[in-house]
């Protein structure tokens, strides 16, 4: 389990709070905006409104203990910069940026940024994903080496268990819910057995699910 803080709770930013809680990560989310910290607040570890600006408030949060933090503000980029530059001074490992423009990119790279990411050019590679393969049906890029992906039960898995299927071994992935018809089993066990059109969620090294996909493409 890591601690994630989620600095700016827009679509995207309150998108990927969720996404990292729902996967039993630690999350503390930040906004300016009160009426956007209530509403996540029931899904996340903490929310708090303050202005992540303020070099003593990120320091009074204690971010620096945090693995990651993740800046979303990238509309008002003056604060996107600032907030990034004062995580890294602040001493925090591993800072991901939200970017408008690909100048906003490079400044956020030049103050220690330690990755960058645009949401709209990363929705393309999840088209891209979905177009060359039929088993895939969705593709989020949760860091650099790691995926989160939608997939349709392959032929070979169906009829069989997870653990005789041994995905982790096999394919590299973990399995964290299995969807059938209307149903989510959101911690499927061993001995869960693998059905037709069921949907597996899975999340694994990039690699090894770009390798999955290649034996399976349309």
């Amino acid at each position: 389990m890591k601690q994630f803080v989620v600095i700016g709770l827009g679509r995207f930013g309150s998108s990927v709070a969720k996404a990292l809680c729902s996967m039993n990560h630690q999350v503390l989310a930040i906004d300016k905006d009160e009426q956007k910290v209530q509403e996540i607040s029931d899904f996340v570890t903490h929310a708090v409104q303050a202005d992540a600006t303020d070099e003593s408030v990120l320091k009074s949060l204690g971010i620096r203990n945090f693995d990651v933090v993740v800046v979303t503000t990238s509309t008002d980029i003056h604060s996107s910069i600032l907030i990034t530059l004062l995580c890294k001074e602040i001493g925090v490992k591993y800072v991901i940026a939200k970017a408008q423009s690909e100048l906003h990119s490079k400044v956020l790279y030049k103050i220690g940024a330690d990755k960058v990411v645009f949401p709209e050019r990363d929705m393309a590679l999840r088209v891209v994903h979905n177009l060359v393969s039929s088993n895939i049906l969705d593709y989020i890029e949760v860091t650099q080496d790691y995926s989160l992906v939608e997939i349709e039960a392959l032929p070979d898995w169906i009829g069989y268990s997870l653990q005789e299927l041994n995905m982790r071994g096999k394919y590299g992935i973990n399995v964290l819910a299995i969807k059938h018809d209307e149903e989510i089993n959101i911690a499927p066990k061993g001995d869960d057995v693998i059905n037709k059109d069921d949907i597996l969620v899975v999340i694994g090294k990039t690699k090894d699910i770009t390798r999955l996909e290649n034996k399976y493409q349309s």
